[in-house]
């Protein structure tokens, strides 16, 4: 049984920068933040057409937000830095991802840093985190443990409350599933009609309900949940993923390579029909997650490179290996016949001037921890 597909897209997306603010911006924030701290609300930063809401958090920098369609901000004080952390970070709100999408929360980080006179460039830029979610009608859905099928040693938690304590209580309904860790890859399924009602956000609402007239359908009406009951699957990736596997940094390469990410990490996590097989990977996938691959894949078409960067990375490496044998043969043989060695005797000559090699190294003048860090540096084969 299929679903009604009512929302997909971008739900998070967070950036950290390696850059500080300036001086004068750090007065204004820290005059913000002590008024917000004296009235117990927010101070409004007005810089050209940005409105910058400053709270009072922030034990040692400043929290402050560009409104439920922009971001949050966090910014180090300069007077009272954390060391090893970054000076900047920026996690966009999901209403503006859901209306914006990646280009819009892009235009928006570009003018907020230009309006608050940051100056940055793009290497300075490091990406977190970013989640994808799609929402979908399907009253009869009810999240599964057993059908959920992910890799060996995934941690996978069951919700079975509005609180969302990690408990399995027998008789209580299921109200989502997560599956793997936040710093690396994370599926989430969870009971979206509930939270929008619990949280009052009800612009996710109007957005289902623009898809539905979209389809033909009637509007929702969210207090009858057997005709309401929207389901929200999130696939969340972390560092681990975006830095080191995907090699993501600055936006173009969110642009380019983020569909390649979020359709591995589909290849490696199924929503499944439970059979008698014991070969769980057998399973046939649901219907209902069919619908979220092809939703997935056709929405990040124009983010995908359709090759990993590790494995453009090792192709590289490989084919410098493979130069550098062939170059060092090279020199073994020329070596080998200026000292009239013979073909018979030119593998014990290779063996015997390896001890040769290793005490020129030992009595280089620049250490070969110095050596190799410089050789590798130039090649950037990593």
């Amino acid at each position: 049984m299929d679903g009604v597909i009512l929302h997909s897209g971008f739900d998070g997306l967070k950036f950290t920068l390696t850059t500080d603010i300036s001086p004068s911006f750090r007065e204004e924030l820290a005059s913000a933040k002590a008024y917000a701290k004296e009235t117990m609300g927010e101070c409004l930063l007005e810089f050209g057409n940005i409105t910058l809401s400053v709270t009072n958090k922030g034990a040692r920098g400043f929290t402050a937000h560009t409104g439920d369609f922009g971001a949050v901000w966090l910014f180090q004080d300069l007077e009272d830095r954390i060391p090893n952390n970054p000076g900047i970070t920026v996690d966009f709100r999901a209403f503006g991802l859901a209306t914006g999408g990646l280009e819009g929360a892009e235009r928006h980080f570009r003018e907020c840093m230009a309006a608050f006179g940051i100056p940055y460039v793009e290497t300075q830029l490091r990406v977190a985190r970013a989640d994808f979610a799609v929402d979908v009608l399907a009253p009869w859905f009810e999240p599964d443990r057993e059908a959920l099928v992910v890799p060996p040693g995934t941690k996978v938690t069951e919700y079975t409350g509005v609180a969302e304590t990690a408990t399995i209580a027998s008789g209580s309904r299921v109200v989502g599933l997560s599956a793997g860790a936040i710093a690396n890859r994370q599926l989430a399924i969870y009971d979206k009609r509930t939270e929008v009602m619990q949280t009052n956000k009800m612009g996710w609402l109007t957005i289902w309900n623009a898809a539905l007239a979209v389809q033909g359908r009637p509007s929702m009406d969210l207090s009858d949940r057997a005709t309401s009951q929207v389901w929200r699957f999130e696939l969340r990736l972390g560092s681990k993923q975006l830095r080191n596997r995907f090699e993501m940094r600055s936006w173009q390469d969110v642009h380019d390579i983020i569909g390649d990410a979020l359709t591995d990490a589909l290849r490696r996590m199924r929503y499944c029909i439970p059979t008698t097989d014991s070969n769980r990977a057998r399973w046939p996938a649901l219907g209902l997650w069919r619908q979220i691959e092809d939703v997935v894949s056709s929405d990040l078409t124009r983010n995908r490179a359709g090759v990993l960067p590790c494995d453009v990375i090792q192709a590289n490496r490989t084919a410098k290996t493979r130069e550098l044998d062939a170059q060092l043969t090279g020199l073994f043989v020329t070596r080998a016949a200026i000292s009239d060695v013979s073909a018979d005797a030119f593998s014990d000559f290779m063996e015997n001037h390896v001890d040769a090699l290793i005490r020129q190294t030992q009595e280089h003048p620049v250490s070969i921890e110095d050596r190799l860090a410089k050789a590798g540096a130039k090649y950037q084969l990593r």
